[in-house]
């Protein structure tokens, strides 16, 4: 049985009996440590293929070239630049629609996702997470400034709305291009957005489903159009709205912050009818002061609680450099047990 085999089966709640390992994205600093912790070439692939890592992921946003070279979003066009997220965006003091017109906002004509296509390839036996990474929450808050975003949901509603429509309606264009042409070469569609903090949500579950909610549905239906399994990315505390979630399509959850609240393992294990998981392996303390033999104890224990419908991973898919090299193979060997 192949990678993409068994964890279509595991997304399927047909895992019974199987396991399955996600590394996650080891940050650019953390590859040379464990190269050489490891003899190893130092690349990506190398560290994939010495832990034996059923999953690849390749987003889909490399494919968008503007003619003048320009990133599809901006939130500092016309601005002094941003540093921070509170800063003010170019649409701080938007109050109007017509605010928002000047802005030069990106055609999903100028997309070629040939060079992805072909990574994709390399991959048949895999498990391929892929898609417009969509991170429409992020990007409307820097357009706004975050605090202000927040705020202007109360005060310019119909700007917030108009704002999020454009940033949306480039992704969903987007992504219909590229899952009409990707074909059956991928099973998952993959993106992320943020909207927990450590202890809740960022807005209330109320504004969450009247500001975000109908975008990630207007997302997911671009999935679910071609036979796609639909794999959410939120780092956080989002344990009101999972509800909403499910309701909304999503089929995975990642990557299951551990010690977010709300978010462990035994807080989850209620939805593990309607959800697989991929995740949480706590990487905000356990990975980093744990030993090995931690590790892999509590590799048994999420799976215990959460399996059969789980991918192990780290509870964060950037694995920095204070994460010891045997922590990550204490995981890799665990989830083979």
């Amino acid at each position: 049985m192949t990678s993409r085999e068994k964890v279509n089966k595991i997304f399927s709640h047909k895992g019974e009996g199987l396991s399955a390992m996600w590394t996650g994205h080891p940050n650019w600093q953390t590859v040379p440590i464990y190269a050489e912790k490891w003899g190893i070439e130092p690349t990506y692939e190398a560290i994939f293929n010495f832990l034996n890592d059923d999953c690849r992921w390749f987003t889909a946003d490399g494919g968008y070239h503007h003619p003048e070279n320009r990133p599809a979003f901006d939130p500092s066009y016309g601005t002094e630049g941003r540093h921070t997220l509170s800063a003010a965006g170019c649409f701080a003091d938007a109050e109007e629609i017509a605010d928002i017109e000047k802005y030069p906002w990106p055609d999903a004509s100028y997309c070629d996702f040939t060079d992805i296509y072909k990574a994709i390839e390399q991959f048949p036996d895999k498990i391929v997470f892929t898609g417009m990474w969509s991170c429409f929450f992020h990007i409307i808050a820097d357009f706004f400034g975050m605090e202000n975003y927040f705020i202007k949901m109360y005060e310019c509603p119909e700007v917030v709305e108009a704002v999020t429509e454009r940033v949306v309606d480039f992704y969903v264009e987007a992504n219909e291009k590229f899952f009409a042409g990707l074909g059956d070469r991928a099973d998952v569609m993959f993106f992320g957005n943020d909207f927990g903090t450590q202890l809740d949500l960022f807005v209330s579950p109320d504004l969450f489903r009247k500001f975000i909610l109908p975008s990630f549905r207007r997302i997911i239906a671009v999935g679910k159009k071609y036979n796609k399994k639909i794999m959410l990315h939120s780092c956080g505390s989002i344990y009101r709205i999972i509800p909403d979630l499910i309701d909304a399509g999503v089929d995975i959850l990642h990557p299951i912050q551990a010690k977010a609240a709300g978010m462990s393992a035994k807080d989850l294990a209620q939805y593990k009818n309607d959800l697989a998981f991929v995740g949480g392996i706590d990487a905000q303390d356990l990975f980093v002061n744990g030993t090995p033999q931690q590790i892999k104890d509590e590799v048994h224990r999420v799976r215990d609680i959460l399996g059969p419908s789980i991918v192990i991973s780290p509870s964060h898919e950037e694995i920095l450099p204070n994460v010891p090299a045997e922590n990550i193979l204490a995981m890799a060997e665990a989830s083979r047990d």
